[in-house]
């Protein structure tokens, strides 16, 4: 049985969900299969070299909710809730490092809401995304093969967050979205898709780009 966690620097006795116990399935796949399919695709044989997911960062940005320089209690704490709920862990407020008068936005005033992820949680949180959570995005057609960066980072986003199963949306007060950035290393916008497509990563069909 998996024991509850803290992150270091929450408050004291102050629990966190757990990852699911026992290794993740596509972390399994990814070091079994995967590893081999790049080095026959792209010729990189050595496994230190070969493109490997770093981390997932979830983010949230609340300044249109601002009230003056504060984001409201309720606001504020159905966004945390969320992200410690989807990722296991708790997330950390972030301030604006500049000023943006159409959007309300105050430097050095808190705006958004992020929490990174690494290791078994960062697989078991892509394994649920890829296979319960788009299946549950309203038309879903395939999400955008052309969010990769340079460095072949992954970029996507999410208009609610109850596409995610264990959000009960009946307990929330209201609905937001989130941007979710999944980061590489060793790669480039070829390598990241094509490990992508090998999870499972429901990309658009290239016909339909």
């Amino acid at each position: 049985m998996a024991k509850d966690t803290k992150k270091k620097g929450g408050k004291k006795g102050e629990k966190i969900d757990a990852p699911p116990a026992g290794a993740s399935r596509l972390r399994a796949k990814f070091d079994s299969e995967i590893r081999d399919a790049v080095a026959k695709e792209f010729g990189v044989t050595n496994r230190m070299a070969q493109p490997t997911l770093e981390k997932i960062t979830i983010n949230v940005n609340m300044g249109r909710h601002l009230d003056g320089t504060k984001i409201p209690p309720n606001i504020r704490s159905t966004v945390l809730d969320t992200l410690t709920t989807i990722s296991g862990q708790k997330p950390m407020m972030l301030k604006a490092k500049k000023s943006v008068s159409n959007f309300k936005v105050r430097e050095g005033y808190e705006t958004s809401a992020m929490v990174t992820i690494r290791r078994d949680r960062m697989w078991h949180f892509l394994d649920r995304f890829i296979h319960l959570a788009t299946p549950r995005i309203k038309d879903f057609r395939g999400l955008p093969r052309k969010s990769f960066d340079r460095q072949g980072n992954y970029s996507t986003g999410l208009n609610e967050q109850g596409v995610f199963p264990e959000i009960n949306m009946a307990d929330v007060n209201f609905t937001h979205g989130m941007n979710i950035n999944l980061s590489f290393a060793n790669s480039n916008p070829k390598m990241s898709e094509f490990v992508l497509e090998q999870l499972g990563m429901p990309f658009i069909k290239p016909d339909e780009n």
